[in-house]
């Protein structure tokens, strides 16, 4: 199995975090948590499915997974090989004349986005690619042809700083305050941009944060009160809406 992080070129970076070349030899079923930002995948060998009780969605080769409120399970068939881009918490949307939100907790063909023409052109030069190099090369220019010449909005990259700054803790209403705009134009903005509302993109990243701490020497009641959960039932309820499964059957298996 490989799963290769590659960076953009500097032309990309406030848009793109990374690219990740995935191959797997073998079919899988895995979950997906959330994360704060779209993903598109480019199927160049295999196929990839979606299983949501007991039912099983084939994708198309070339999609787009928007920001999700709970965990997916995807399943891939052997011999799989991928391409993946995970934009920025605003990096879709300097792409795409879709607001961000229409993709929450949806996985889509990427010709519901892009011009058709153009997904099928990167398609096939990416069947054609021989070295991993020249499928992030073939992914970029894409990418480039799609880059709008448009203003990123600096009150909602500010929104997002603040929210990772308390690990997703902050209230909103504090949001409000400290960027001086009422409730309802920013969340209308933030949805836009982002994918999804501050308050539930907030919840992500606590949700990030929280995976990280159980990674360290602390008690599940240590975690549950330092990530401003209410009480421990809350913190057990999403942590469940979140993985599937209660954080102390996850931290077991970590």
């Amino acid at each position: 199995m490989k799963f290769e992080k590659h960076l953009p070129i500097q032309q990309l970076k406030p848009y793109i975090k990374y690219f990740v070349v995935s191959e797997n030899e073998l079919e899988n079923q895995y979950k997906v948590f959330p994360s704060s930002g779209l993903v598109i995948g480019f199927q160049y060998k295999g196929q990839l499915a979606t299983l949501k009780n007991g039912t099983e969605s084939k994708l198309t080769t070339a999609g787009i997974t928007g920001i999700t409120d709970g965990f997916k399970i995807f399943k891939n068939s052997a011999n799989i090989e991928t391409v993946l881009v995970y934009f920025t918490e605003i990096g879709f949307t300097h792409f795409a004349s879709h607001p961000a939100n229409e993709l929450f907790n949806q996985s889509l063909s990427l010709e519901d986005v892009f011009d058709k023409n153009s997904v099928a052109e990167v398609e096939e030069k990416l069947a054609s690619a021989s070295t991993d190099n020249q499928r992030i090369k073939i992914v970029e220019q894409f990418l480039i042809g799609q880059l709008k010449d448009i203003q990123t909005d600096k009150l909602i990259v500010e929104a997002v700083k603040l929210i990772y700054q308390s690990n997703g803790t902050i209230r909103i209403n504090q949001l409000n305050e400290k960027l001086f705009i009422s409730q309802s134009p920013f969340e209308k903005r933030f949805r836009k941009v982002v994918g999804t509302t501050p308050k539930k993109f907030a919840s992500i990243v606590r949700f990030n944060a929280v995976l990280d701490n159980l990674n360290e020497a602390k008690t599940l009641t240590e975690i549950c009160y330092e990530n401003n959960f209410f009480d421990q039932a809350h913190f057990i309820k999403d942590f469940k809406q979140f993985t599937g499964d209660t954080p102390e059957n996850f931290k077991r298996f970590l």
